[in-house]
């Protein structure tokens, strides 16, 4: 048996003698991130976290990332390849069903860009509702959640916020640094209401297809962030193991 954890290089026999119990699914998008990084970057450190995690976690197989999401608001720049919304509610309600029928009950979805969020929620919840008796988990913003484990002085301006940003230049810089180049970097910042949500499109923040400082991103900053995200992940599927993929729940 070859040994792999990605699906597309399995085959039927290689599964089947594989044993997975678990699916990581990574989803990201197609769009401008500014001169200095590639159009796919939301996928591909999706998919990176995703196959780091499983290198570290008995029985898990990583799903193909899903290469577009919703990327309308991003349209101002060349170029983005998008789906709508409900194409993309529609897409990963399904994947997640594919992947439930072949017998999987424990399943991590690990989401790469900004416009997602809502759809695989939506998706989400549908799926839980009809199979209450899988474990479903998803990560839904990977930057906020690395920024947030990192010392606020590793980043130099916006606090390593934006697209294309400090943050993601520089997880970059650590997953593709053959396509990062961050000194062709042109970003600008906003400033939104820390409480109420207001919706944008991208030229409304920025007349580049980035925010934030990416010229202050270091591949040593990007290699933190990822090796902090990873051991989030692998501890939270070791914990959700031995809850046996459920909410513990007590007395108040």
């Amino acid at each position: 048996m070859r040994k792999t954890v990605r699906f597309e290089e399995l085959n039927t026999a290689d599964l089947l003698a594989a044993g997975f119990d678990k699916a990581i699914l990574p989803i990201g998008s197609c769009e401008s991130h500014g001169d200095h990084l590639p159009f796919g970057i939301d996928a591909m450190i999706a998919h990176d976290l995703a196959l780091a995690v499983a290198a570290r976690v008995d029985r898990a197989m990583v799903l193909p990332p899903i290469w577009y999401g919703m990327s309308l608001h991003y349209r101002h720049q060349p170029m983005e390849v998008s789906v709508s919304n409900d194409t993309n509610i529609a897409v990963y309600r399904d994947v997640l069903e594919s992947i439930i029928h072949w017998g999987f009950r424990k399943i991590l979805v690990i989401n790469g860009h900004d416009g997602n969020i809502a759809g695989i929620e939506v998706a989400a919840q549908d799926i839980k509702i009809r199979h209450p008796e899988v474990g479903l988990a998803v990560l839904g913003a990977w930057w906020t959640a690395g920024l947030a484990m990192l010392p606020t002085e590793t980043w130099r301006h916006y606090g390593g916020y934006g697209h294309g940003g400090e943050a993601e230049t520089s997880v970059a810089m650590a997953v593709v640094p053959e396509l990062a180049d961050p000194g062709r970097a042109r970003g600008m910042v906003d400033e939104k209401d820390v409480h109420v949500k207001e919706f944008w499109n991208y030229q409304e923040l920025t007349d580049y297809g980035a925010t934030g400082l990416a010229t202050a991103a270091t591949r040593e900053k990007g290699e933190r962030f990822k090796a902090a995200l990873v051991e989030h992940l692998v501890a939270f599927i070791e914990r959700k193991e031995a809850q046996g993929w459920i909410i513990p729940k007590r007395e108040a």
